[in-house]
């Protein structure tokens, strides 16, 4: 078993989540490196995308969503993702059903029993055959049915429908969120038996977050460690064991044995970025003493993080909206040095580029 500090590996992780090489990648090949990239706030995992692609510009993360190549649905812990559209159908079907399965309760309490979740899906399904639909379409959609969208209803059928695989998010149009029908959106879905399925995931998991252990892996997939086990145990030979300080973990082999140019870098990340949210112990890069700055009042908000070396060491936060540089407040934990400062200019630099005419 290879041995590494916990410096070395968050500079194998920074490798891992493709922040420590400078390479021409389209937004299709990030995502699917990643394997799903959380995106409940829709700039932000933009923004996610963009940051791991050399000069990728917003305009093609948002060229990708609208030539079909990603989309966004709840693939995982209920939770919106980007994901490759190929993949979707089979991840819903391994880990959205847990998912489902768990909501029962919830829907106890918004009282959707089954009748009535069958009639809400169908309606939106015919309302959605050959178009897309915004949210409040969709929710209009379930009153001509007859069924009362108050409260948090229209948005469970919603999450709901989604988990079944009927539907998916489509293209924003404007700031509005979309849905269409994925069978349609993705006439030619990937299909995987459950067993090829985990081990896909292991393999896209460990080689986009690692090293990771299988707590990390099991809380990320919303999977049993049973089934955490079984998938790692299917992806053994693409991955190598590591010890971590004296915990076992697993990365992509590939990846350790690869040559990365950019762990040096402060990096400046949206919030809900996969290495942020990736991991069960977020202790190790980012310092307990400081963690509630990252979500303040503990509501669950992310803030955007600044990264230097693996570590989180500060947030920020952009002001304005001008079509060049933007205007970023950086808050750090503790203050920055001139040579962080001007580490800090060029990542600045850098998303003010990847912003360009759209903005």
């Amino acid at each position: 078993m290879t041995r590494v500090s916990v410096n070395e590996m968050l500079k194998l992780r920074l490798a891992s989540q493709l922040l420590a090489q400078s390479e021409q990648r389209t937004p299709r090949e990030i995502v699917t490196w990643l394997g799903a990239m959380q995106a409940q706030d829709v700039e932000s995992g933009h923004w996610s995308i963009g940051v791991r692609g050399a000069d990728l510009k917003r305009s093609e993360v948002v060229q990708a969503c609208e030539d079909r190549s990603i989309l966004r649905t709840w693939p995982m812990r209920g939770t919106i993702h980007f994901v490759p559209a190929v993949d979707a159908a089979w991840m819903l079907q391994l880990t959205g059903v847990r998912a489902l399965a768990g909501a029962a309760g919830r829907r106890r309490q918004l009282e959707l029993d089954d009748n009535t979740l069958k009639r809400a899906v169908n309606a939106l399904s015919a309302a959605l055959y050959g178009r897309r639909l915004t949210r409040a379409e969709c929710i209009e959609v379930f009153e001509g049915a007859g069924i009362s969208p108050t409260g948090q209803r229209g948005y469970h059928l919603l999450w709901h429908a989604a988990h079944l695989g009927v539907t998916c998010i489509g293209p924003q149009q404007g700031k509005q969120q979309t849905f269409v029908l994925l069978n349609e959106w993705v006439p030619n879905p990937r299909q995987l038996e459950r067993d090829d399925a985990l081990t896909e995931l292991a393999i896209r998991y460990f080689q986009s977050h690692g090293p990771a252990t299988r707590q990390d892996f099991a809380r990320w997939t919303g999977l049993t460690l049973g089934d955490a086990d079984r998938a790692i145990e299917g992806a053994k030979k693409l991955l190598t064991a590591v010890d971590v300080d004296g915990t076992p973990s697993f990365m992509s082999t590939v990846v350790l044995d690869s040559v990365f140019d950019r762990g040096d870098d402060i990096v400046l990340l949206p919030g809900f970025d996969e290495y942020v949210l990736g991991y069960k112990d977020r202790s190790l890069f980012i310092d307990p003493a400081h963690a509630s700055k990252i979500v303040p009042g503990n509501n669950g908000v992310f803030l955007p993080t600044m990264v230097e070396r693996g570590h989180v060491i500060g947030t920020w936060k952009r002001n304005q909206r001008p079509k060049k540089t933007p205007d970023i407040a950086l808050s750090g934990f503790n203050p920055l040095t001139a040579n962080q400062r001007a580490r800090t200019e060029a990542a600045v630099d850098r998303y003010g580029s990847y912003l360009d005419a759209m903005e």
